[in-house]
């Protein structure tokens, strides 16, 4: 097997393993944290009802408009910053943070950092 499909699939298992213990509900949703190679993605969801509440990636016109020019990381730590505003506009207050297999580290620590300083809980 290719390194990087067993990197990708050693991903979805640890990803996988965290679900069964991770699940956002409408009081407290689940704040799930997707990143690619050049951009990172953020939703809340509420697992219970299937629904997207909030989301926020680096592709956003409003978040890529304040990332012009700044690192991965400084990109990572605005997009939490959005999300998290939008969820507390949306009455959002305590989240789940679903790392979504990836180390908390880097650009997945500076997302939620971000969140955090929004204001939201986790």
């Amino acid at each position: 097997m290719a390194k990087t499909n067993q990197r990708a699939a050693s991903r979805l298992r640890r990803h996988r393993r965290m679900r069964n213990r991770v699940v956002g509900t409408p009081e407290r949703p689940r704040l799930n944290v997707y990143r690619s190679l050049q951009h990172i993605y953020a939703q809340v969801i509420d697992d219970i009802n299937g629904k997207t509440l909030v989301s926020a990636s680096t592709i956003d016109k409003e978040v890529a408009a304040k990332a012009v020019g700044k690192s991965g990381v400084e990109a990572a730590q605005i997009v939490g910053q959005v999300v998290g505003e939008r969820a507390k506009k949306a009455g959002i207050n305590t989240v789940v943070f679903d790392r979504g297999g990836y180390k908390y580290h880097g650009r997945v620590a500076a997302l939620a950092a971000g969140a955090r300083e929004a204001g939201l809980e986790f």
